[in-house]
């Protein structure tokens, strides 16, 4: 059955394949951090940790697979007891922090069943910072427990008193329900032939993101694939332009493509190879294809406020 003129999810001929294939970048020896920037490397991470050069990296972010059985395209992920998850997440992270500039922030993103177990991680090797939670509208309803609706993404940096975080730059458009005024002028919003607004502060609570569905041209069949929304406010908020974002769990390549839309420089680890050409030809189109989903002339709109 053909999909949809409407369907937007990427596709990959043969063709495309090979091409992308030659790209990727495959570790086997020690690599400087020329030889890594804007690159995607398809490897297995926990065999390449070593090779990778220390403090390189402004901004990290991870999304590595969640304490739950999951099939990524053949690679499984199998369920752990608690205490052998957080030994999983320990044969990697201190390895991860060794490339974050002294200065640098990470973002460890999970779920509730979880998150525990990456506070309990993340807090032995950086200071925690916030944890934000994200409403994530998309999933199975449940018919003896609450459906699952959030995700977390914990924040973190080397030293608490030196980091980069530009809360201008993600500050939300919202809508002014009840506008008040002083002396017969707005406060603390503005009043356009839309409608009235105001730039408020973010919250470690979100509920603006919306989870890639066909008709967007970020979709990918990933089973897990994060929005580049939710992407871009990390990478804004944490890494300033034309420095460099790490992602060691890359995906269908969201992290890379988002900074690079962004001005920023990107390195990921992705140890599957149909996911690496994924990411790889989402990076082509990001050439000239700018645009992030609710990110409009450099602001962030609350869901269904910006005028049309």
């Amino acid at each position: 059955m053909m999909p949809s003129p409407k369907n937007k999810t990427l596709q990959l001929s043969s063709e495309e394949r090979i091409l992308l294939e030659n790209k990727l970048l495959r570790l086997k020896k020690t690599v400087s951090f020329e030889e890594i920037v804007n690159r995607t490397i398809q490897s297995d991470l926990l065999e390449i940790l070593d090779f990778l050069p220390k403090s390189f990296a402004d901004l990290i972010i991870i999304d590595p697979p969640y304490n739950l059985n999951k099939n990524f395209s053949g690679l499984k992920f199998k369920q752990l007891d608690n205490q052998s998850y957080e030994n999983y997440l320990e044969s990697w992270f201190p390895k991860i922090v060794d490339c974050l500039k002294p200065n640098g922030s990470l973002y460890l993103c999970g779920d509730w069943k979880c998150t525990a177990a990456l506070y309990n991680v993340m807090s032995r090797y950086l200071s925690v910072l916030n944890r934000i939670t994200w409403q994530r509208e998309k999933g199975k309803g449940a018919l003896h427990n609450w459906k699952n609706g959030m995700e977390d993404i914990w924040f973190g940096v080397k030293n608490p008193k030196d980091y980069y975080f530009n809360v201008d730059a993600v500050k939300i458009r919202r809508k002014v329900i009840a506008p008040y005024k002083k002396d017969g002028r707005p406060k603390d919003w503005e009043a356009t032939a839309e409608g009235n607004f105001r730039m408020t502060h973010p919250s470690n609570f979100w509920d603006d993101i919306t989870i890639p569905y066909w008709s967007m041209p970020e979709n990918t069949a990933h089973p897990t694939q994060k929005p580049e929304k939710l992407i871009a406010k990390l990478i804004l908020a944490s890494c300033p332009e034309n420095s460099i974002v790490f992602d060691p769990f890359l995906g269908s390549g969201t992290t890379s493509v988002t900074a690079k839309k962004l001005n920023r420089r990107y390195c990921g680890i992705e140890i599957n190879p149909e996911y690496a050409c994924w990411a790889e030809k989402r990076l082509q189109s990001a050439d000239d294809q700018l645009t992030i989903q609710g990110y409009y002339d450099g602001v962030f709109w609350e869901r269904n406020s910006r005028p049309v």
